[in-house]
């Protein structure tokens, strides 16, 4: 009896960390839009194909500060931010208002 509890117990534990491993990283949901300004932050993006735990296409784009938008890569605006991203040269950055000097 207590050889089967301890089988009952460890498969239930293997069960519970592949659950939880699973969804990790997943999109599981659309943003509808990112406005303008929202969109000239994304400086990368990356593809999600519906495998093992994913189960929806995605695109996922990272904004500066790192926070991630999960979108409909059939949407036109997704297509078109990819293509706006793919555009940029590696590395470059725009300088920011405060990085520019000072003209009084």
């Amino acid at each position: 009896m207590r050889f089967n509890t301890l089988i009952l117990l460890s498969l239930t534990c293997v069960c519970l960390a592949l659950a939880h491993t699973t969804y990790d990283d997943c999109c599981l949901k659309y943003v509808k839009k990112l406005g303008r300004s929202t969109q000239r932050h994304a400086v990368a993006y990356r593809l999600q194909v519906p495998d093992g735990g994913c189960n929806i296409p995605a695109v996922i784009f990272t904004m500066k500060r790192g926070r991630e938008f999960c979108a409909n890569p059939k949407e036109k605006w997704v297509t078109d931010l990819r293509k706006k991203i793919d555009r940029r040269p590696r590395g470059h950055k725009k300088p920011m208002k405060h990085d520019q000097p000072y003209r009084g």
